[in-house]
């Protein structure tokens, strides 16, 4: 029975081998035998896929005839594009599946870009066998004429290009079960759309779509139907007569209305309403289990129809909804109303600008040059740019901003902060809250410039004029300043800031239990700094401190104002009077502006206590987590937590991830930059804005998540990615998950990853336990925490190349008689799905709650999306029997036949290095025998 058990063992290794001979057989080159993988010539991932499928054309190997599914990247020439494709209909006569899809590029900051694709020969017609056509992420503005002639078509798939229209002739395709046309400008419907009986799923989410055909009742055979985001305001009755449906989506429109009778559709199990204009819906859908109405006006009264004879029409202002691939949008003297792909909305009322203009927005990741923080202010959003810069409008444009809600609400307030005229002010802010934790902030805006939304503490402002006026702090009642008449000859704006320090923080500081300090006090002013008269400040005593019973010899008045590195004690230098409860004084001049403290202490140098102290009000104390997914170990998570919610975060990540007990508490300010370096010979090569010099870099902020995720692999592992997509880019994967390759050192068995502040050190130290020593507090050096690389298998001889040698442990997705798909495979399936994943989640079993939570967490970012639904579902199937299968008839449920038989093509290469791995050891079906000895010798050659 050992020797059974022993001889599984080669068996499984030879799974993986098939698993990568798979993909180094399209690897290998431009001869045919490399590039023709059974009936497979997948051509998209490689440099020059055109000229090396003409190379084939000219040679015209027998092996040519039988390809069935051929792939090839948008992003070539156009015009040899088009020259290779005319040669394919008398060289692939047999063609299946024709994959030409854009979207392996990327731009600096992630986002896909679209191939060069703008049409297809008129001879692609003649493609008789063809059923799959799959053209997404490229620039077609109209159908190719040839595609309405490909009567054998099935899968029609045009997401995420520039088409504002569909031909009228696309209803002569016969035998189409699947149409997805999302993220395109379509504004109208061809009638004869209703003569596709045989269509079971259409996708027309994310266009402009405002009406529907009543044709459109006539697919007898649609199950799903998905109109998501478009401006529907009424549907066509017709819609309840499709008997077949399923699903409807209809979220993201501009309904009133819903027709009669959709509930009595009888296959029907979800309906989603969401986020439309319904007050009133038939009450069957109000209680029907399998609708859902959330973000609608439900049950508010319309506005009052009726105006005075003789008031002018006033037309309905536009609304625009745009998608993730727009970056722009026209603006005329009717106005609109605009939501971004972002979630940012903006509103241009009629007459904000007397001619066209084109608006464009981006919105950038924050960094310190984009984001002007006070000392105690925290940032709450990323960037908003808007162009064209410094244009003025007519009327002040409506801005709708997404923040995160502030975790401290206390004597703070949150503002919408821009660039205006080369500095940077804050703008009158309301707040509104669709959501406990969906929150806006809601400005008026008369140019466009950068935009951000940020917490500061309250400020109280006031217009002075010359008669004189007081001040008072809204959230400190006692701290107030009053300007006697005549202090200024011109009215002057002054603001006011006041910032309170905890008693416990300050004890622990101080290290006396009767210390207290007032709350700090920070002024300025617009115009000259100086007054006329002087000016009266009062403040009110340290807590447990009056009038009575207070030693004047412990009690310090402080002052700063930058750019001095200190806090000067000028309670000799002014004259303070004291009451029960306040202590005031006089002041000349607000320069810098200044900032005034009451300490009461038995120290002596206060001016360096108040120094520490101050910082410690702008510090935020946090740990710092290194993790390891459980089933993927070589993906490292990277994060930084406020103090407070580590053991909750941590509680939620162990369930996918593991690793050491997270740092000591680190102090840290916002907006300050700090590194991730791994030690122990592994580097990170990534040609990212992120990456420098090797290392990881991180900008703090209190509020905002500072997580990252790091690919570990070697060399080996990453010049393989060739095949799985990854040629010359960096996929966008959840979180700015990238790659970490680096040859590993033969005595790395603990790697680890140190985190630093700062700038990126010139060394990184070899022991940890040197660089703990460095604990003041300039110190560069922040924490260090171990990681665990998978290990390594073979020999562990010092002479080895262990780089080569380094094998991530396998998914173990499959068994080994049908095949193993591994960690790369699923790679490969997850780069293919693109926006069908939805489909295929569902066939795999997923419930809807679950695509929902994927779509938010992974919004705009439809990589991450598709790898964690894959990889989540993959981990609850490991080691389960028949998984593979699953994966196989979801693929093929969802209309990608193309996917599916190239995991069918993987799987088989896998069960043939099995068939000859057992006829290698003596262990056919026919040669079994009793466990033995000599079985247990005959092992010892594959195991070599």
């Amino acid at each position: 029975m050992d020797a059974v058990v022993e001889g599984l063992e080669p068996q499984a290794a030879t799974a993986e081998d098939a698993a990568r001979d798979a993909t180094d057989a399209v690897d290998a080159g431009p001869g045919v035998t490399p590039l023709l993988a059974g009936n497979r010539l997948s051509l998209d991932l490689y440099p020059g896929g055109c000229h090396r499928l003409l190379h084939l054309c000219a040679q015209q190997p027998h092996q040519l005839l039988e390809v069935e599914f051929l792939q090839l990247s948008g992003h070539e020439d156009p015009q040899l594009l088009e020259a290779t494709l005319a040669r394919v209909p008398g060289s692939l006569p047999r063609l299946r599946s024709l994959v030409l899809k854009g979207g392996q590029r990327r731009d600096a900051g992630g986002a896909s870009l679209r191939g060069s694709l703008t049409t297809l020969p008129a001879g692609l017609s003649g493609l008789a066998c063809l059923a799959h056509l799959d053209l997404s992420f490229n620039n077609l503005e109209t159908l190719p004429a040839c595609v309405p002639q490909m009567r054998s078509l099935g899968a029609l798939l045009l997401s995420h290009n520039r088409l504002s229209e569909l031909p009228e002739a696309l209803g002569a395709l016969p035998a189409l079960t699947f149409l997805s046309v999302t993220h395109n400008r379509l504004q109208t419907l061809p009638t004869a759309l209703g003569a596709l009986s045989t269509l079971q799923r259409l996708d027309l989410s994310e266009n402009l779509l405002d009406t529907l055909p009543s044709e459109i009742g006539g697919l007898s055979s649609l199950a799903e139907l998905n109109l998501a985001s478009n401006q529907l305001q009424s549907l066509p009755a017709s819609l309840a007569g499709l008997r077949s449906l399923r699903l409807l989506v209809l979220h993201s429109n501009l309904l009133v209305s819903v027709p009669a009778g959709l509930d009595r559709l009888p296959l029907l199990t979800r309906l989603d309403l969401r986020d439309n204009q319904l007050r009133d819906v038939p009450p069957e859908l109000l209680d029907a289990p399998f609708v859902r109405l959330q973000g609608n006006p439900l049950g508010e009264a319309p506005p009052d129809p009726c105006s005075p004879p003789g008031t002018p029409v006033v037309r309905e202002m536009p609304r625009l909804f745009l998608t993730s691939d727009l970056d722009s949008f026209p603006v005329t003297s009717q106005g609109c109303s605009v939501t971004l792909a972002c979630g940012v909305r903006l509103q241009f009322p009629a007459g904000a600008t007397a001619t066209p203009v084109t608006i464009h927005y981006r919105l950038w990741l924050p960094e310190p040059r984009l984001v002007p923080l006070g000392p105690h202010d925290s940032l709450l959003s990323g960037v908003l740019e808007l162009q064209p810069h410094g244009v003025a409008f007519q009327q002040e444009v409506g801005l709708w901003l997404l923040f995160v809600p502030p975790r401290a609400r206390r004597c703070r307030e949150v503002v919408v902060r821009t660039l205006s005229d080369d500095s940077w002010s804050d703008l009158e802010t309301q707040l509104e809250e669709e959501a406990p934790k969906r929150l806006w902030a809601h400005c008026q805006v008369p140019h466009f410039s950068w935009f951000l939304v940020v917490s500061r503490p309250v400020s109280d402002t006031c217009l002075v004029p010359p008669e004189g006026t007081l001040l008072c702090s809204s959230g400190h009642p006692g701290v107030k300043v009053t300007f006697p008449p005549g202090a200024t000859e011109e009215p002057l704006h002054v603001c006011m800031q006041v910032v309170r320090m905890a008693s416990r923080e300050l004890r622990a500081l101080l290290g006396e239990p009767e210390g207290a300090v007032s709350p700090l006090l920070g002024l300025s002013q617009s115009g000259d700094p100086s007054f006329l008269r002087p000016v009266t400040v009062q403040l009110p005593l340290p807590p447990g401190v009056t009038g009575l019973s207070l030693d004047r010899s412990r009690l310090h008045l402080l002052y700063w104002a930058p750019p001095a590195a200190t806090w000067d004690d000028i309670t000799a230098q002014v004259a303070l009077e004291l009451t029960h409860l306040y202590a005031r004084f006089q002041v000349t001049h607000f320069s810098c502006p200044p900032r005034y403290w009451l300490w009461y202490t038995t120290k002596t140098c206060v001016g360096g206590l108040a120094r520490k102290a101050w910082e410690r009000l702008r510090l935020h104390r946090v740990n710092l987590i290194a993790l390891q997914r459980r089933r993927d170990p070589e993906q490292v998570l990277l994060q930084c937590l406020p103090r407070n919610k580590v053991d909750a975060t941590l509680r939620r990540l162990l369930e996918r991830y593991r690793g050491p007990e997270p740092s000591d508490t680190v102090e840290m300010f916002e907006g300050e930059k700090f590194f991730a370096a791994f030690e122990r010979g592994i580097d990170v090569d990534a040609d990212r804005p992120d990456c420098v010099e090797g290392r990881v870099c991180f900008v703090f902020y209190s509020q905002l998540k500072n997580v990252k995720e790091v690919y570990v692999t070697t060399t080996l592992d990453r010049q393989a990615q060739a095949v799985r997509g990854q040629v010359g880019q960096w996929s966008r994967v959840p979180q700015d998950v990238w790659t970490a390759a680096g040859a590993l050192n033969p005595t790395s068995s603990h790697p680890k990853v140190s985190f630093y502040r700062g700038a990126v050190p010139e060394e990184v130290p070899e022991e940890a336990e040197a660089a703990r020593q460095r604990k003041g507090a300039d110190a560069m050096w922040m924490a260090t925490l171990p990681i665990k690389l998978p290990r390594l298998r073979g020999s562990e001889g010092p002479g080895q190349r262990l780089g080569a040698s380094l094998s991530l442990a396998p998914l173990n997705l499959g068994d080994a008689e049908t095949g193993f798909l591994t960690q790369s495979n699923l790679l490969s399936v997850a780069g293919r799905l693109g926006p069908d994943w939805p489909a295929v989640a569902l066939h795999l079993g997923l419930p809807y709650r679950e695509l929902q939570r994927i779509r938010h967490e992974f919004r705009d970012d439809l990589d991450g999306q598709i790898r964690h639904m894959l990889f989540s579902w993959a981990e609850r199937q490991a080691g389960q029997p028949g998984a593979v299968g699953l994966l196989v008839q979801a693929l093929e449920q969802s209309d990608r036949q193309d996917v599916a038989e190239e995991v069918r093509a993987v799987l088989e290469l896998g069960r043939r290095k099995y068939q000859d791995g057992i006829r290698r050891t003596s262990l056919a079906p026919g040669d079994l025998g009793p466990s033995g000895p000599s079985a247990s010798q005959s092992l010892e050659p594959a195991q070599a």
